[in-house]
């Protein structure tokens, strides 16, 4: 299957953003409180989550998404394999 990277770069760079955000708060000396902080990090994550999930879908679909491809799509993904190493 090939790779949609339009729609892969689009959610890495919001990712990107939000964590830029959050570096950017914390380097002015007023990072985010708990539940700001939670927030930010939930967003990030959705991004990534997205990137890897949704690699191999159309535009199309991308753009017509059902709420239920949302939160599919917005799950920490099981198949990518880490090592302690």
């Amino acid at each position: 299957m090939t790779i949609n990277w339009n729609i892969v770069a689009s959610n890495i760079s919001d990712a990107r953003e939000e964590l830029e955000s959050i570096e950017a708060s914390i380097a002015a000396g007023t990072p985010p409180h708990d539940v700001e902080f939670q927030v930010a990090m939930q967003h990030a994550f959705h991004h990534l989550n997205f990137a890897w999930n949704i690699r191999h879908e159309s535009l199309d679909r991308y753009a017509n998404m059902s709420q239920e491809d949302f939160d599919r799509w917005g799950r920490f993904p099981h198949d990518l394999a880490f090592s302690d190493a």
